[in-house]
């Protein structure tokens, strides 16, 4: 992948970790108090759950990329 790619995944990678780092704590609160407080809406779940794949795949790319162009390498 071009360098171009591989910076945005970076910058995509730190910012959506931040609101996922934000919404699991808060999930468990509102699990661990069973909704005394607030409930929390099916589709604020899914966002979670979306975020958290999301930053699965980055991740996953982001920690493979030293590996792939070793590769690369050793083929030229």
């Amino acid at each position: 992948m071009t360098k171009f790619l591989n910076k945005w995944l970076r910058k995509i990678h730190r910012w959506l970790s931040v609101p996922t780092f934000l919404s699991i704590p808060l999930m468990i609160f509102i699990r661990l108090t069973k909704g005394a407080y607030f409930t929390a809406p099916a589709q604020f779940e899914m966002v979670q759950q979306l975020l958290i794949f999301i930053l699965a795949i980055t991740g996953v790319y982001l920690f493979l990329i030293p590996y792939i162009v070793k590769g690369q390498r050793k083929r030229r």
